[in-house]
């Protein structure tokens, strides 16, 4: 009985260790002076936001990428003014890091 319970376990165990989700660190950086609003990221199969985004903040969120397409990215400057970007296209299973840096005119997609 005592082997089962350890055979069960290891098989579990390998189990567990072959399985891991793929995924994206999308990580959003306000290099501007002053706070940021409304930022909406957009990739394929899903999106996210962040009401605020304060000067020099950083934010980061893990995401899955399930499909392949462009990211998206929108966000509202100081003024009210909103802005788009496009950047590269993700593709199903991705892993990795993507900054996104935005100034008041702009947002920058850098992929390391």
């Amino acid at each position: 009985m005592k082997t089962a319970r350890v055979c069960f376990a290891l098989l579990l165990f390998a189990f567990l260790a072959g399985c891991r989700a793929h995924m994206v660190t999308i990580k959003l950086v306000n290099t501007s002076a002053v706070p940021l609003s409304t930022i909406i990221v957009d990739y394929p199969s899903a999106t996210f936001g962040k009401d605020k985004l304060s000067p020099g903040e950083t934010f980061s969120s893990p995401v899955k990428i399930t499909d392949s397409g462009p990211l998206k990215v929108q966000f509202t400057d100081a003024n009210g003014g909103n802005h788009t970007s496009t950047g590269p296209v993700l593709h199903k299973n991705q892993e990795g890091m993507i900054e996104i840096r935005f100034t008041q005119e702009k947002a920058t997609v850098n992929v390391p």
